[in-house]
C-alpha cells in the first residue's frame, strides 16, 4: 500500500499521537518513516526611534531552530528505530507549515501524510485556521487525520 509515510510534528501531546499512529502504520506496512518539523520564519525586526532591532541573528535563529528540531525530531527517531523502521527526519524553516509539509513529502517521495488535527471549529477555526485543512485542501497524497 504505502511505502514511505511521512509523519508531521510539533512535538504535542496531541502530535505525539500521530507519530505512534504512524509508527503503528509504517510497521504493519513495512514502510519507510519521514518525521518532519516546520520552525517559524525568522521573525521581522522591529523599528522604534530610527533603530532596527533584530532579536538575534539570522545564523543564530537557525542554529536555535536546528536544536528545537532536534529536541522534537529525536524521539520520533528512537521510537521509530526501536520499532524496526528505516527512518529519516526533515526540518525547514517556513512562514507556512502547510506548505512545508507538502513540499517535503514531495521531495522525500513519500505516499502518505499523517499529522494531528486540534478539530477547532466554527469561528475559531475560521479565525486560527488549520495547517491539517490547508494539507487537506491541496495535498495530492492521502492523509490521515489523528484526534
Amino acid at each position: 500500500m504505502y511505502k514511505h509515510i511521512l509523519v508531521a510534528t510539533d512535538g504535542s501531546k496531541l502530535s505525539n499521537k500521530a507519530v505512534a499512529h504512524a509508527i503503528d502504520l509504517a510497521q504493519a506496512l513495512g514502510a519507510k518513516l519521514t518525521a518532519f518539523y516546520a520552525s517559524p520564519d525568522y521573525p521581522m525586526p522591529a523599528y522604534a526611534d530610527g533603530v532596527v532591532y533584530e532579536p538575534v541573528s539570522r545564523k543564530e535563529y537557525v542554529s536555535l531552530c536546528k536544536k528545537e528540531a532536534d529536541k522534537i525530531l529525536d524521539p520520533v527517531k528512537i521510537k521509530a528505530e526501536s520499532a524496526g523502521l528505516e527512518f529519516s527526519s526533515v526540518h525547514a524553516i517556513s512562514p507556512s507549515p502547510w506548505e512545508a509539509i507538502l513540499a517535503a513529502a514531495k521531495k522525500q517521495k513519500c505516499e502518505a501524510i499523517v499529522m494531528a488535527s486540534h478539530g477547532r471549529r466554527g469561528v475559531s477555526a475560521l479565525l486560527l485556521g488549520s495547517e491539517t485543512q490547508k494539507v487537506l485542501t491541496h495535498s495530492k497524497l492521502p492523509v490521515i487525520v489523528v484526534r
